[in-house]
């Protein structure tokens, strides 16, 4: 079964409307919002959470880059905060070269790039941090991104990007068991690209290279169930487990109990894999 990323958006625009704060003033003073954090972070690692992804600028449709020094001021505090009191790896989800080796100096264990290290300076400074890395596709950047998506054949052209990524990767001295990819959902895709590559998805990546799949709460569930971003719990959870199904190593996702719970009765299912939790008989 795949290992439960939880997200924690550091940020006050995300598209799923889980972003930890109402405005960037808030990051003025440190001291109270990293309680709510660490509170929101205990939560998901109690509901199942492997692993936790900060994010300091929003990568939805539409979003506007951020300054390195406000992404920053958003990220690093809650890094260092959340390695210092959990034992979970906590990953970064940034482009910024910036941003990457301060994270790493921070607590750090995994940068998760959703521009796959093209950004100038990005290779050289996740090749320095000696962290895995997750290398994402996306056609175009979050601003345009789903004006026009178009592919001749996507999953064809996701699988070769990643395997180019990775090659680069290779390059530049990264060892290949400190790499993972991650086809984009909904980073410039329209659902049907979006449906062909979970379809796939356990053919997208290079031989050994885990996959990473991020599918929660995301435009495609609203797209064939018709909820709103607040109601899509159930539908992310059919895709986590239909990734699960597909291979992927990892699921990045906002709801982790349900997430977990889910994969828990497919693995004793599939592989009869139990691990036992506290039950009151008298609900039974």
């Amino acid at each position: 079964m795949p290992l439960i990323m939880g997200i924690l958006n550091a940020t006050p625009d995300s598209f799923s409307g889980d972003g930890l704060f109402a405005d960037d003033a808030i990051f003025e003073g440190r001291g109270p919002y990293l309680d709510g954090v660490v509170a929101r972070a205990a939560t998901l690692v109690a509901e199942g959470a492997d692993l936790l992804d900060v994010g300091g600028e929003s990568t939805r449709p539409g979003a506007v880059p951020v300054s390195d020094d406000v992404e920053l001021a958003r990220v690093i505090p809650v890094i260092a905060a959340l390695a210092a009191r959990f034992d979970v790896p906590i990953s970064v989800d940034t482009s910024s070269p910036v941003v990457m080796r301060e994270a790493a100096t921070a607590g750090a264990a995994l940068i998760n790039d959703v521009r796959a290290l093209r950004r100038p300076g990005a290779m050289e400074a996740a090749a320095a941090t000696r962290l895995p890395v997750c290398l994402m596709h996306m056609q175009g950047d979050p601003g345009t991104m789903q004006a026009y998506p178009h592919y001749g054949d996507v999953v064809a052209e996701v699988r070769d990007f990643l395997a180019g990524r990775v090659a680069a990767c290779g390059a530049a001295g990264m060892a290949p068991e400190l790499l993972l990819v991650d086809p984009g959902f909904g980073f410039g895709k329209t659902l049907a690209h979006n449906l062909a590559l979970l379809r796939a998805l356990s053919d997208i990546a290079p031989p050994g290279v885990p996959v990473v799949a991020g599918l929660s709460r995301k435009r495609m569930v609203g797209e064939i169930t018709g909820r709103p971003v607040a109601s899509r719990i159930h539908g992310s959870v059919a895709l986590a487990l239909l990734a699960a199904r597909q291979g992927a190593a990892v699921v990045r996702v906002h709801d982790v109990a349900a997430t977990a719970d889910a994969l828990k009765i497919l693995a004793a299912v599939e592989h009869g894999s139990i691990a036992p939790g506290p039950f009151d008989e008298s609900i039974q």
